[in-house]
């Protein structure tokens, strides 16, 4: 059985009894706590935390996953991978135990050819958490699992959380017995090789609070409703029903496999040493693909630096087992032949990714260089003095400033008859990994917490979205914190948070700032607002401070929006738009928007780019994004399908996560685009749009800075006034300007050469004089 089937049987047989199928979400959303999507369940997390109302009571999804706790584990056995894929079912206080259990197992031990996946009985066992009674009745009394193959577990293997403060519960571990010839008899609790997990079903009641990923950390309390969420590895499952060794030979990662062998001249199964490269390379290539797919691009912090770091143990791995040439673009090929029938996204984003893999690989190829030449030195300098060890301090700079990959030292260390102080380079690596533990901690502590929000949610409902209709709204104070606390009131010179019922004001979203205005209350109080953010979904947050009289919780209030403020930025959003679509246009489908910022008159796009872009096609795209503005065509928004988004050709952006409905934003017939922000009502209310500059903020990905409306006006009035007083003094038309100046400047140069000469001479002369 494919892996494509094993997928859609398991969204088919939960969909039939009642679950709504969810898409699988990005791997980047926005979780403070996480970079990247680690778990099935973190797209539903404000649902199971209550912090946002359930639009379904039950769904089931297959969403893909990275994690990177264990990766240099990673090829070394069989069990490991930084990228996979979760199949689950969820609950949000629908069912719980009693029917989820008999669930897994009827999917499981269904018959193939009745739509499950044909597991004899007889193999299949089950761990529950310590005191979970209730869980064990049922697999012995309701499913009829003998009491021997039922095992009870601590809190380190049968209490699921995240590794972050967010939902937990006791969970129920589903094990096929793989056979006395992988390992030893007694279950799960005696080796996990032979019994290998194959489900996790985890009674999500409790939240947890900051401490050590897997055990020992505090429950804060209950959750407010018993829920189901479940996980399912497809990429395990695929490996069990396809009858082989491991997760790394089933029918889509062997396909990347094949592929490095092929590039490399390698054999799988012949030597140990290049089975463990090979792995690694088919995992890291997947993880690649689909993290560069989601917006990731490499760089030096944050999730940049942990692509970049998956990728240049991609690259180092394929260079050790043979490849003499570059090697990224054909495995991203591989990773999409293999993954596309089960994301056909990846066959649009194909040439992009490619790009940026084969943009890092180079920059990583002359690493290796630059880092091969520093060694030598190294090692000559260690040869001189007599010595055969080559200092931890350098195997340290070599690998975090120049990325010299360790194991790669240790190499040619050895090949050149030396060792490595390996001591001394671990407590180096070990002093950073704590300040990046520190950073970590720093990262999840210092958020503010949500309690606050979800109480006002709880209590009052969420914030209504008024804007796209008017500029002013009346509204009810639902929610006032200052400095993270509720209170009753604030007076002036107050800075609060203040939420409301319903608002005028748009949210922080997409690219596009926040809007400025004011709230009025009926006994003449003015609260000035500088920033509006949703910190939970559905509730908007409206910062401001007081200038005028008090502010209470329940006053009845009107928002008013800035509306020049507003007008600036809807222009400003709509040329981001054109711009986009105007790329796209000159350089292909490759040039889709990465990152923006819409504010009042400005505007700054990202878009990935392998090298610069020329000056000619900057000024075809400015051209012809100023064409469409003269044509004045109609900006309109429409809600529709996600098909039927995708069949009209709108535009998705990296990371966003979008709804079963979608708002469309059309410019005419030419621009289309899944946008939730504001915009001119007209292309020709843009005025004119003019770039100020294009260049790199990272490997592969260029900015484009534009300005818009009046400020383009203001901008160009100002050049005009520039090129005029050249004019003048140069004596020259504008037309002729440019070669006038450069003439005018080699010839100062020469002039200024010449005098040098003069006065040398003169210099010369003069001493001779004296001299003589």
């Amino acid at each position: 059985m494919d892996s494509a089937e094993i997928r859609s049987r398991f969204l088919r047989y939960f969909a039939d009894r009642g679950h709504q199928i969810v898409p699988s979400a990005s791997l980047l959303l926005d979780d403070p706590t996480l970079l990247f999507v680690n778990a099935g369940m973190v797209p539903f997390k404000p649902y199971f935390l209550g912090e946002a109302p359930a639009p379904y009571p039950r769904a089931t999804s297959v969403q893909k996953v990275v994690r990177t706790l264990d990766i240099e584990e990673v090829g070394k056995t069989t069990r490991h991978a930084s990228f996979f894929q979760m199949a689950g079912n969820f609950s949000f206080g629908d069912y719980f135990k009693a029917e989820a259990i008999p669930f897994a197992w009827d999917l499981l031990t269904r018959s193939i050819a009745d739509g499950g996946y044909g597991f004899p009985e007889d193999r299949l066992w089950a761990t529950v958490y310590l005191d979970d009674d209730e869980a064990i009745d049922i697999w012995h009394k309701k499913v009829g699992l003998p009491l021997d193959r039922i095992q009870r577990r601590g809190m380190a293997d049968n209490f699921w959380s995240m590794g972050v403060p967010g939902p937990c519960g006791p969970c129920s571990e589903i094990y096929y017995d793989r056979g006395s010839e992988y390992g030893l008899d007694g279950g799960p609790v005696v080796d996990e090789d032979r019994y290998l997990e194959v489900w996790n079903l985890v009674f999500m009641q409790s939240e947890r609070g900051a401490g050590p990923a897997k055990e020992d950390y505090p429950i804060l309390g209950d959750l407010p409703a018993q829920n189901i969420d479940t996980g399912m590895g497809l990429e395990r499952m695929a490996a069990l029903l396809q009858g082989v060794e491991n997760i790394y030979e089933i029918d889509t990662t062997r396909g990347i496999l094949d592929r490095a062998c092929e590039l490399s001249g390698a054999v799988y199964g012949r030597n140990a040493k290049d089975d463990v490269a090979l792995r690694i390379v088919a995992d890291h290539a997947r993880t690649c693909a689909f993290l560069i797919g989601d917006g990731v691009i490499p760089g030096n912090e944050g999730r940049g630096y942990v692509l970049r770091r998956i990728m240049r143990r991609t690259i180092r791995m394929m260079r050790l087992l043979g490849a003499g040439d570059p090697a990224m673009p054909e495995l991203i090929d591989a990773t999409v032949l293999t993954m596309a029938p089960q994301y056909p996204e990846l066959n649009d984003e194909a040439n992009r990714i490619r790009q940026i893999a084969a943009g890092e690989e180079a920059v990583f190829l002359q690493t290796l260089k630059t880092g091969t030449t520093i060694f030598d030195d190294a090692v000559q300098q260690v040869k001189n003095r007599g010595s055969n060890t080559l200092p931890g301090a350098k195997a340290f700079a070599l690998h975090d400033t120049y990325g010299f990959p360790f194991d790669l030292t240790l190499e040619m260390a050895a090949e050149q008859g030396l060792v490595v102080d390996e001591e001394a380079f671990r407590q180096l690596m070990g002093q950073q990994r704590e300040r990046a533990k520190a950073d970590a901690r720093d990262r999840k502590v210092g958020l503010t917490a949500t309690t606050e929000y979800r109480d006002i949610l709880q209590a009052g409902g969420t914030t209504e979205f008024t804007g796209y209709l008017e500029a002013a709204s009346d509204a009810k104070v639902i929610g006032l914190l200052r400095d993270g606390v509720t209170v009753p009131a604030a007076g002036l010179g107050e800075h609060v948070e203040v939420i409301l019922n319903r608002s005028p004001f748009y949210a922080e979203a997409g690219g596009q700032l926040g809007d400025h205005g004011r709230i009025v209350t009926a006994d003449g109080g003015v609260v000035e607002i500088y920033d509006v953010q949703v910190p939970v979904p559905g509730l908007f947050v409206h910062r401001g401070e007081v200038v005028v009289g008090e502010i209470v919780q329940g006053a009845v209030v009107t928002g008013e929006v800035d509306v020049a403020r507003r007008k600036a930025i809807s222009r400003a959003h709509t040329a981001t738009h054109l711009i986009h679509r105007a790329f796209r246009e000159r350089l292909g489908d490759t040039a889709t928007q990465m990152g923006s910022e819409n504010a009042p008159g400005r505007i700054r796009f990202d878009f990935p780019n392998p090298t610069p872009v020329g000056a000619l096609v900057l000024q075809e795209v400015e051209a012809r994004v100023n064409e469409v503005l003269l044509d004045d065509l109609e900006v309109s928004a429409q809600l529709m399908t996600q098909p039927e988004a995708r069949a009209m050709g709108a535009m998705a952006l990296f990371g966003e996560k979008y709804g079963d409905q979608v708002r469309v934003v059309s410019v005419g017939d030419w621009a289309h685009e899944l946008c939730g922000g504001t915009h001119a009502m007209r292309s020709g209310q843009l005025g004119v749009v003019t770039f100020l500059s294009e260049g790199s903020i990272g490997t592969g990905v260029r900015r484009l800075e534009a300005l818009v409306g009046a400020d383009a006006y203001t901008y160009l009035a100002r050049e005009h006034v520039l090129v005029n007083r050249l004019t003048d003094l140069m004596k020259a038309p504008s037309e002729e300007l440019v070669e006038r100046i450069e003439r005018t400047v080699t010839a100062l140069k020469d002039a200024e050469r010449d005098l040098t000469k003069v006065k040398s001479a003169q210099l010369v002369a003069g001493i001779d004089a004296i001299i003589g």
